[in-house]
Formats: structure tokens, sequence, C-alpha cells
């Protein structure tokens, strides 16, 4: 009895060792809960354990936003990823702005795949009149403030000539919904990842307009061009061009290759399966890898080369 007790609890502690060792933990830094940033961690958390039976776990960090998230790659160890738009690689490999002294650490990030970019939406009334930026004069029109949205909005009617001939509302921005379909203002702006959660909403309840920017307005904006399709949001029937900005994931030379490939070959592989509950998802393609800056870890570049997807030759 005795010697089947003692075989019995070896096979157990050999099962235990062989499954933690089998396990593979990494901290995921996101962005703040409020954010859909951190809904999207959440359902790619989920979407990779199951994904990978188990063997990937994500950790879902908050943070309070993407300049935080790089430069805590400087001193964090072992499997940390993190979601920043690549231009802020950039500046941190360079050492300019944000990231003055210059890190060396921060020449071992690595890049594994893209997410959801942050798309700008100018939503209006219907019934407002408004069909061009230009038509905002006099309007009443809502940013926010604080926010990437805001600020790039803000940005906007100033380089398009708006400054000051259109009547900001000073409330947050998720005062926006109730605000247009009470008529207190005729539009607003934000950004997130199409279809975002807010504009969805404003559909729902009201009858809107997306302002699409013009050719030489993108080029003043100096951001990437987004194409939101005919029939994102209800009663918009029409392909809306806007701004965006690219978001990837980032890991470190500390992760291993084999890791490396795992999470992103287990990312593609959910990522038809997280769309199905969550839109924004669909949007995303290899071809968002052009917008990268930096280069990508060995494991997610062995993943693209097997199955035969493009990779520039910077990212190599």
């Amino acid at each position: 009895m005795k010697k089947t007790a003692l075989l019995t609890l070896g096979l157990g502690l050999a099962f235990a060792t062989t499954t933690a060792m089998a396990e593979t933990r990494i901290t995921y830094k996101s962005a703040k809960s409020t954010s859909s940033y951190y809904q999207m961690a959440v359902q790619l958390a989920e979407a990779v354990k199951k994904g990978s039976n188990g063997d990937i776990i994500l950790t879902v960090e908050e943070s309070q936003g993407s300049v935080q998230n790089v430069k805590e790659a400087a001193s964090r160890s072992g499997n940390y990823v993190f979601t920043t738009p690549p231009v802020l690689i950039k500046l941190a490999q360079k050492g300019i702005k944000m990231f003055k002294p210059a890190n060396p650490k921060f020449m071992e990030i690595r890049g594994l795949f893209p997410i959801p970019s942050l798309t700008m939406h100018f939503v209006v009334r219907a019934d407002s009149g408004v069909k061009t930026f230009a038509d905002l004069e006099g309007k009443t029109f809502l940013v926010g403030k604080g926010s990437f949205g805001a600020r790039e909005a803000t940005k906007y009617l100033k380089k398009f000539g708006l400054e000051g001939k259109v009547k900001l509302a000073k409330v947050e921005l998720n005062a926006a919904v109730n605000a247009l379909k009470n008529r207190q203002i005729d539009g607003f702006a934000t950004a997130g990842s199409y279809p975002a959660p807010n504009v969805l909403e404003a559909s729902a309840s009201t009858k809107i307009n997306l302002l699409s920017l013009t050719p030489e307005q993108i080029k003043i904006t100096k951001r990437n061009t987004m194409v939101i399709p005919a029939g994102t949001y209800a009663g918009v029937d029409k392909d809306v061009t806007t701004t965006t900005l690219p978001v990837m994931a980032y890991t470190t030379t500390a992760m291993s290759d084999a890791t490396a490939y795992a999470l992103t070959k287990t990312y593609w592989e959910s990522k038809a399966t997280m769309g199905k509950t969550a839109k924004w998802w669909n949007g995303v393609t290899p071809a968002y890898l052009a917008n990268m800056y930096g280069k990508l870890h060995p494991g997610a570049l062995k993943y693209y080369a097997e199955k035969g997807i493009e990779v520039p030759a910077g990212l190599k």
C-alpha cells in the first residue's frame, strides 16, 4: 500500500512538474481598463489560452498608456509583451523626445504582430447639415479631453482652418452619445478600432453620418489612411476615408524563439474566432506589418516564413 501510494505520489509530482514546464506565462501590458484596447487584451488572453490548450497563459496588466508600456520594456525581464504605436518604438530606439536619454535596452525590442488600429471617427447627426469639415463652422462639436482622439481632433480642426470657428462642447467623451441623441451637440470625434462601440451605440439611436477626409487633408495630418467600409455603422452606406494610427504587439529579445513563434501562431489562428464576437479583429491582416517599426522577433519571423507571408525587408 505504501509503495503504491509513493508511486502514485511520484507520478503525480512528475505530472505536475511536466505541466508546469509546459505552461508558458506571458505578461501582456495593455491600456487603461476602461479602453477598448484593454477589452482586446482580455479577449486575446482568453483566445490564446484556448488556442494553445492552456499551454500559454497571458496575464493582462493595465497601463496608463503606450509610453509607459515602451519604457517598461527596458526594465522587464522574461516574457513581456506590450502594445504601442510603432512611432514610439522609433523614438525610443533613437533616444529622442520622451525617451531621453537613450537607453540601449530599447534596441532589444522586437515585433510580434499587428492588432486593431486607432481609427479616427468624426460623427455628425444626419440632420445637422454637416457634410464636410468646412460645414462644422458654427456647429457644436465634442472632442473630449486628454485622449489620443481628443488631441488628434483638436489638431485637425486647427490644421483645417477651423480653430475658433467651432463651438467645442465642454463635456467628457463618455457623454457624447446622449448629447448627440438629445441634440445638445451636432457631432463628436472619437478614436477607436472600428467598429467603435460608442459609434455603434450612436448609430443605433440616431441617424448619423461620418465625415471623410480628402487626400489633401490626410496629407496635412501626416497620418496613415484608413477606409471604414460601407455598412460598418447603421445608416452609413458609403465607404469613409479617415486616418489611423497603427498599433502593434511587441516583446523583447528576452522571449525565446519558441515562445514568440507559439504566441504569434496562436494569435493568427485565433483571430477569426475573436472576430465573431468582436468585429474590430476582422480588419487586421498581415499587410499591417508594413506599418511596423523595428525588427521582428525571430520566432515571429519563422511563423510568417512558414505561412509564406510577405514581410518588409526592414523588419528582418
